[in-house]
């Protein structure tokens, strides 16, 4: 079994956790998630303490436990801050702008992008930093990984969507004669 899941998950204050066979839901001050998780894994509830540990002996579901636990950390750390992603765009005339529930990027293409925002995410355009912040760790990462990939740094000049702790290295490009 995995380290992680050796240990208790401690709750926080104004923190709920209610379990239901094999969904768990948690409760904060700033929202509610639920995730079901394998059969093979159980979780209880004792006191302000959750533990995880496998059903069966079989070794093909040990990672389950780690993943679990892993889960259940990031929604309870979600419930009582919120994720937030920054990324930065570079290059002449790329720009973002949010128009209601639609993010509009102009990325250098003979067309504008836009793009549906999940609900749960808010997301936030200043110039040339785009900001996507929500309770749910897999729907922030997914999101912003997915406007990166519309259109990567590229790099020479650098031009594209990065993170903002993101290093792009720069390659020399050709020389003259």
């Amino acid at each position: 079994m995995s380290r992680l899941a050796k240990k208790p998950i401690q709750i926080p204050e104004k923190t709920e956790v209610a379990l239901s066979g094999d969904m768990v839901r948690v409760k904060g001050p700033l929202g509610e998630l639920s995730r079901t998780f394998p059969h093979v894994v159980e979780v209880r509830m004792e006191g302000k303490e959750l533990t995880v540990n496998l059903r069966s002996g079989d070794r093909d579901h040990y990672p389950l436990s780690g993943t679990a636990v892993a889960h259940m950390k990031n929604m309870i750390a979600g419930v009582n801050k919120a994720y937030e992603k920054k990324l930065l765009i570079e290059g002449v005339g790329f720009k973002a702008d949010t128009k209601g529930d639609m993010l509009h990027l102009a990325l250098g293409f003979s067309h504008p992008v836009v793009v549906a925002i999940p609900a749960g995410l808010k997301v936030t355009t200043e110039k040339g930093v785009i900001t996507i912040s929500g309770i749910d760790k897999d729907l922030v990462g997914q999101f912003s990984a997915k406007i990166r990939a519309m259109k990567e740094p590229e790099p020479y000049k650098g031009k594209g969507i990065r993170y903002s702790d993101e290093v792009v290295r720069r390659k020399q490009g050709k020389k003259t004669a």
